[in-house]
């Protein structure tokens, strides 16, 4: 079932590779979105795929490179559009 989510996630997420992260594993379970550092701090993340694919991202998410401190992880579902060809950091 293809889905869409819309994630934030807050904590010290920001200058530790924490899109980078983000992009290469989306990218590597086949999903398809952004993410982008937003001005107060925190990472969001919208991504198209696979249900169960975007799950295991945010359980990833949850954990984040090991210079990060992930704090808090916000999930809205969402339905899916289909907007994107691949999964890019944005600005």
């Amino acid at each position: 079932m293809m889905e869409r989510a819309r994630i934030l996630i807050s904590g010290r997420v920001q200058g530790v590779l924490f899109r980078d992260f983000t992009q290469r594993w989306a990218s590597s379970l086949g999903l398809t979105g952004w993410v982008k550092n937003v001005f107060d701090g925190t990472v969001e993340v919208l991504a198209e795929g696979e249900k169960d694919k975007i799950n295991q991202m945010i359980g990833k998410l949850r954990q984040g490179p090991q210079m990060a401190r992930v704090d808090d992880v916000e999930i809205e579902w969402q339905e899916y559009k289909g907007e994107y060809s691949d999964f890019r950091i944005t600005w």
